[in-house]
């Protein structure tokens, strides 16, 4: 096998994430091979010995993809300091052991959301540059104008820095209400509520129905399954 960075050999052990990698290894709190490790050393996790605060790593673990219909009201998050109810509580226990969700959707907003103990994945769903598109369903007040939606399309200022050009496709209105179909490659921060806001239609209901070339195809809320190896595979090429 060949030599892999510490911090992703411990994030894939479903240890912990990559971020608290480094920071353990900064802390002296790794070795490897009777040494204390350093950042951006590499090992075998076959033929190394690797010690994390004087324990062995489990077991590395196989590689889960599970796609969540999330509903109202839960947090995109393992935990809360807070006791409210997070979208891990949704997986069955037993699942859970290194999964974490892959960024994020807001406890007002719905829809699909992707958890994996695959640090890979997660690194090219959320970084900009991979520039993976999530598809929404938005219904939001009025009847937006063609030239407030080509504006949208174009680019919005937001945090002084211009939105890549989405796609937007009015679908139907009614009662003083339309739905839009979002397609988006970037995901800030409650992005499409807060452009909604500037451009004068603020949301009314929000639901992400596809994170590429995974779609929801009738999933329930609150339901979730396990997503194919060859679903995923193309999200790493």
């Amino acid at each position: 096998m060949p030599n892999s960075r510490l911090q992703k050999i411990i994030s894939e052990s479903g240890l912990l994430s990559r971020r608290k990698a480094d920071l353990l290894i900064q802390q002296g709190r790794v070795t490897l091979n009777g040494k204390q490790a350093i950042i951006g050393e590499k090992a075998d996790p076959c033929s190394d010995h690797i010690l994390v605060d004087g324990k062995d790593l489990p077991k590395k673990l196989s590689h889960k993809v599970f796609l969540l219909n999330k509903p109202y009201g839960f947090i995109s998050s393992c935990k809360d300091n807070h006791g409210r109810k997070t979208i891990l509580s949704l997986i069955p226990t037993n699942l859970r052991r290194g999964i974490h969700p892959i960024g994020r959707l807001d406890s007002d907003s719905r829809g699909a959301i992707l958890l994996t103990n695959n640090g890979d994945l997660t690194l090219r769903l959320t970084h900009p540059k991979y520039s993976h598109t999530k598809t929404y369903l938005v219904w939001v007040s009025g009847q937006p104008s063609q030239s407030i939606l080509h504006r949208w399309r174009k680019g919005i200022l937001l945090d002084g820095k211009m939105t890549i050009p989405a796609n937007i496709e009015v679908i139907k209105t009614i009662n003083h209400k339309t739905l839009l179909k979002v397609i988006l490659k970037e995901g800030r921060n409650r992005q499409i509520r807060r452009v909604a806001n500037i451009i004068g239609h603020p949301v009314q209901d929000l639901q992400r129905i596809a994170i590429s070339n995974i779609k929801l195809n009738g999933l329930q809320e609150g339901k979730w399954r396990e997503i194919n190896a060859s679903e995923w595979i193309s999200l790493l090429d």
